[in-house]
């Protein structure tokens, strides 16, 4: 391991010897990985490699069969076996959960509520606001997001994909995180919605401090965007470090991954755009 601009910063998370299994089948094992604070941290894997089933189980929705999961030091299973999602009489849930937003691959809004309701939603559950306050921090949150007043009005069926994204991401921020969980935020947009996506990430990270987890197959956004890059693969973490360390890793999958057509493209693209070539 090599020092990075991360290397001295607080570890916001810490997932240490981590078991995943469903049945017989064994998605993850000793699973070891940090993920620094005000990072964003590229997670990368083939199919099947369980990168999403990672990032559930480190918020608290997929109970790993053993290990341990540390958000900011405190654990995110309780000894008890219950996750802190389904612990709504604790009186530190609430603020526990603040500490992180998570946008789900598609979306995942309520198609019956319209975008400012899925957005007021968690400020209305958990912060215990009033409608009235909730939708107008809910406002707030849409702008920025890059959407305007009108888009509030209308349901997910009418958005585009890069409407959706940008509203499951304010719905993400509505509790004012520091760490952002994202899904395979940009699958589905076109290469100029993408970077706009990546750009909104990158801007909001600088402008709030956010931690970023980014779960994702696209390779312009590991160059453009990650400040590090974990590769999920042998049922572990195989390395995690920053890219140009990554895609020289003695590994078959990684050279394909990092070298093929794609990878030799995004580079080349990430290097005219930096002014080296």
């Amino acid at each position: 391991m090599v020092n990075t601009p991360f290397s001295n910063a607080e570890t916001v998370v810490q997932v240490r010897d981590v078991r995943n299994q469903f049945g017989t089948h064994v998605v993850h094992d000793h699973l070891n990985l940090d993920v620094y604070n005000k990072e964003i941290l590229g997670v990368v894997g083939g199919s099947g490699s369980g990168k999403s089933v990672l990032l559930r189980t480190i918020v608290g929705l997929q109970k790993p069969a053993s290990g341990q999961v540390l958000l900011r030091g405190a654990d995110v299973y309780n000894d008890n076996g219950k996750n802190m999602q389904a612990q709504s009489s604790s009186a530190a849930h609430p603020q526990a959960r603040r500490r992180f937003g998570v946008l789900f691959q598609r979306g995942a809004l309520f198609s019956s509520l319209t975008v400012l309701e899925n957005i007021a939603l968690p400020l209305i559950e958990h912060a215990k606001l009033n409608r009235n306050q909730a939708e107008h921090i809910a406002q707030m949150k849409l702008g920025l997001v890059g959407l305007d007043a009108q888009a509030g009005n209308l349901y997910p069926a009418s958005l585009s994909g890069g409407m959706i994204k940008r509203a499951a991401l304010a719905r993400a921020l509505a509790l004012d995180p520091d760490i952002l969980f994202l899904d395979e935020p940009t699958a589905g947009l076109d290469p100029i919605g993408a970077g706009a996506f990546d750009e909104l990430i990158r801007t909001l990270r600088d402008a709030l401090g956010l931690t970023v987890f980014l779960v994702t197959h696209d390779l312009d956004t590991l160059y453009t965007l990650c400040d590090r890059v974990a590769v999920i693969s042998q049922k572990k973490v195989l390395v995690a470090d920053t890219l140009d360390v990554v895609a020289e890793f003695n590994d078959n999958w990684i050279q394909e991954y990092f070298h093929g057509p794609r990878g030799r493209a995004a580079h080349a693209a990430a290097l005219k755009t930096k002014g080296h070539i």
